[in-house]
């Protein structure tokens, strides 16, 4: 799957079956469907996960969760806005 085809997917109901975790994670979020982007990603120890995870604590508007998952992924939180660093993230996947 290339990045453009999986922007298309965000208009199904449900993530392609070939996305890995961290992939559904930010179909989830791009779908607003922050509780299960947070449950496929919250538990997993490396800092792809964490990076996403901070990402969407700051969507959820919990600076300092975020900023401490952005540490864990060894980033700073970015000026970026949130669909920007979104696209950035997913871009960094495919």
């Amino acid at each position: 799957m290339t990045f453009d085809q999986f922007i298309q997917s965000l208009a199904e109901n449900m993530p392609p079956a070939d996305l890995n975790t961290w992939q559904q994670s930010l179909w989830y979020a791009a779908n607003n469907q922050w509780n299960k982007a947070h449950e496929l990603i919250q538990d997993l120890p490396d800092r792809q996960s964490a990076h996403i995870h901070a990402y969407l604590h700051r969507v959820e508007g919990d600076i300092g969760n975020a900023d401490y998952w952005y540490r864990q992924a060894g980033k700073k939180r970015p000026s970026l806005s949130l669909q920007e660093e979104w696209e950035a993230i997913a871009k960094s996947l495919f």
